[in-house]
């Protein structure tokens, strides 16, 4: 039970407890011999619920129960007084074990099987609850029961709502009857009950409920995980949107084959090379959706884009993504001529595109944009991978737009769609404005949960209202709250930190001038089949993992170095990077870089003076993804490749990352994984290199 302290056992405790053991090994052997030869006489029946009644958590003893039930059901069925008799005795033998131990599964389990039977007094059952439950008001399992219960007796959700209420009262520190609370309320709502719409309505309702267990003992978590529900109901849009897309709508992409463009009277981020004449066409949502395909997205064009292949990014085999891509191939173009192509993207025309709970994409979007393809040079291009790219700040500059450049900087605000309705109300900009006046008082107690709660509410009124002002107003005092619970909750430190960079990432791309302060120009690119050379630094910020990845589409070269991430999740949906330093982080595993296996373009990588190898045990291996669940990635041969003592079976996860990766430029010395083997594993793996920790291979 809960704040019960932990007592060191008395001689005679220890006696009684090896006591009751030895019992309990000689019920558990004779059941299992009973369970084996499929005994169901009296007095096997009465061993079995003696045993339950010692020990509710054995599991086969309660599967035998059933069978025992069955038995005896079967022998009865033309008498329906002797069924309700059977079932009646199962449940007061399940409601003893409880009394012996109220959270067993097995017990709860079994309840609920009998119950199904039918034939019972329902109820009961809710006054057995009521009874329970003033012993423990905060036991999942009994409002997990109390569900299933209700549902049974066709009970309104409304009247279970009055009962979490009933309960909140009586204790505010109940996490279930909130929890309750939360989840009865969200079906309301999305029913639109009667009396629970507007939805504005019944959430002012909750915040005044809330309030007063919050502020009654702040100290108490109950109320404030509640409290964070509210607020992600107030700020949140139910359906799924269109945030983001490359190429950005209104935009003018240059395209060459074989080169990068000199051409001033382009901006070079919206340069793109590609041997091909492809480019990616990337949609960006607020929240995972499946059903993105030709017939949910539609293309115009004076030239064929029908049946083209969709593809979430993700590193597993799901269906639902946040982000989608699929290549658009451009007609070849004649040496000496040009050509330019408007393109028109119609996203949600028709009914197809869902989100993980179900609603339908209401926003139907159209972007459009144009291509021009440059010419095809007849001289040569300089070989792929012949400059190498150092990441050292004399080889950069800050970037200064050219005065002919079309709006002088990059087009951040032509990034973020904003043709769908508003996702914030002025009711949702009000409610958070007094919520972060009310919160403020607890802010400065040093209460740590408090400090948090302002801070999201901060972040959650700059991102309401950014489509309109283009900045963080609250962003410092954001970061500074961060950097107090960093000190004053040293457990929790790595998710401020974490919370920490997403907030000055999100202030660092809230607006043009902003962003511009991090581009830089990257000397002696003019003949590389590089994109473009400006360069994003986002280096010695540090960063603890990666955010507004929404508005970094258009980013081709991004320098990450010096920072403390340990996560690159994300960066899958930087299509066009083709140069990308992650150099003096704290990556601890290459499954941390599995993001980068869908970085079609990327051509130069830095891991180099990472974690890489340091640890003995790779915990990333059992949170990510293993060869087994790639489909696309089974065909290797795990012994095809041995080279020096490296093998592919030894380093699955080199080859799982690098093998389908076309690098010409790499970096990983300063990793304990940085041996000879392993690099000749690597030359190995990836045939492009040119380049392997600064040395020239070909």
């Amino acid at each position: 039970m809960h704040g019960r302290p932990r007592k060191a056992a008395k001689p005679e405790d220890e006696a009684a407890s090896a006591a009751q053991a030895q019992e309990l090994r000689a019920l558990q052997s004779q059941l299992l011999s009973n369970h084996h030869n499929k005994i169901y006489t009296d007095e096997a029946q009465q061993l079995s619920a003696k045993l339950v009644q010692k020990n509710p958590e054995s599991y086969t003893a309660w599967n035998y129960r059933k069978l025992v039930v069955q038995h005896n059901l079967a022998q009865s069925e033309s008498d329906p007084d002797s069924l309700k008799s059977i079932l009646d005795q199962e449940l007061g033998l399940v409601e003893s074990a409880l009394k012996q131990n109220f959270k067993s599964y097995g017990a709860w389990h079994h309840r609920k099987w009998v119950l199904s039977k039918g034939h019972s007094v329902l109820d009961r059952e809710l006054k057995l609850l009521k009874r329970f439950q003033q012993s423990d008001p905060r036991n999942f399992h009994a409002w997990n029961y109390r569900r299933f219960v209700a549902a049974l007796l066709n009970r309104s959700e409304e009247e279970e709502l009055d009962y979490t209420r009933e309960m909140i009262e009586h204790n505010f520190s109940n996490y279930s009857a909130w929890h309750n609370r939360s989840v009865l309320l969200c079906n309301l709502m999305k029913k639109k009950s009667q009396g629970f719409f507007p939805k504005e309505k019944v959430l002012n309702d909750e915040y005044e409920h809330v309030h007063d267990a919050i502020f009654t003992d702040p100290d108490d978590q109950s109320g404030w995980f509640y409290y964070l529900w509210l607020l992600d109901q107030t700020v949140k849009t139910d359906a799924p949107l269109l945030v983001a897309s490359w190429p950005a709508h209104e935009s003018d992409v240059i395209l060459s084959r074989n080169r990068r463009s000199d051409d001033s009277s382009f901006s070079p981020f919206d340069s793109f090379h590609s041997d091909s004449g492809t480019i990616p066409l990337i949609l960006y949502f607020n929240q995972a959706v499946e059903g993105v395909n030709s017939s949910t997205i539609t293309i115009e064009s004076s030239f064929c884009t029908k049946d083209l292949n969709w593809k979430p990014l993700l590193q597993n085999n799901s269906q639902l993504s946040q982000v989608w891509v699929t290549h658009i191939k451009f007609p070849d173009v004649k040496p000496h001529s040009s050509e330019a192509y408007q393109l028109k993207i119609s996203v949600g025309q028709s009914q197809g595109i869902i989100s993980a709970s179900g609603i339908h994409y209401s926003h139907p979007t159209q972007l459009a944009f144009k291509v021009c393809l440059r010419p095809i040079e007849t001289e040569p291009a300089t070989k792929k991978g012949g400059h190498r790219i150092l990441w050292r700040d004399e080889n950069f500059h800050m970037y200064q737009p050219q005065s002919q450049e079309p709006d002088e900087v990059v087009p951040i605000d032509q990034l973020i769609i904003n043709d769908h309705e508003p996702t914030a109300s002025n009711w949702r900009a009000e409610t958070i404005a007094n919520e972060i006046a009310l919160f403020r008082e607890l802010s400065e107690l040093n209460c740590k949960i408090g400090k948090l709660t302002l801070a999201r509410l901060l972040t959650a009124h700059d991102v309401i209202l950014s489509p309109r002002t283009s900045k963080m107003a609250h962003s410092e005092e954001v970061l500074e709250l961060y950097t107090d619970l960093i000190k004053l909750d040293l457990l929790h430190s790595q998710y401020y930190k974490d919370e920490h960079s997403l907030v000055l990432l999100q202030k660092v791309t809230s607006n043009r001038e902003s962003l511009l302060n991090h581009c830089f120009s990257y000397k002696n690119l003019a003949s590389s089949s590089i994109g473009n050379d400006i360069c994003l630094r986002l280096s010695n910020l540090s960063l603890s993992r990666m955010g507004s990845i929404e508005k970094l589409l258009w980013v081709q070269m991004l320098d990450l170095g010096h920072n403390e991430l340990r996560s690159i999740e994300g960066l899958e949906a930087m299509q066009l990077l083709s140069c990308l330093n992650l150099s003096n982080n704290k990556l601890g595993s290459l499954t941390a870089l599995g993001p980068l296996r869908l970085l079609k373009s990327l051509e130069v990588l830095d891991i180099s003076y990472n974690e890489i190898g340091s640890h003995t045990i790779d915990r990333t291996r059992y949170l990510c993804s293993t060869p087994l669940c790639h489909t696309e990635e089974t065909s290797w041969n795990s012994d095809e490749i041995v080279t020096g003592g490296a093998s592919a079976k030894d380093n699955w996860e080199a080859v799982l990352i690098f093998k389908s990766m076309s690098l010409t430029q790499l970096a990983i010395v300063g990793n304990a994984i940085s041996g000879e083997n392993f690099k000749s594993l690597l030359i190995k793996l990836v045939p492009t290199l040119e380049w392997l920790d600064g040395d020239k291979l070909h």
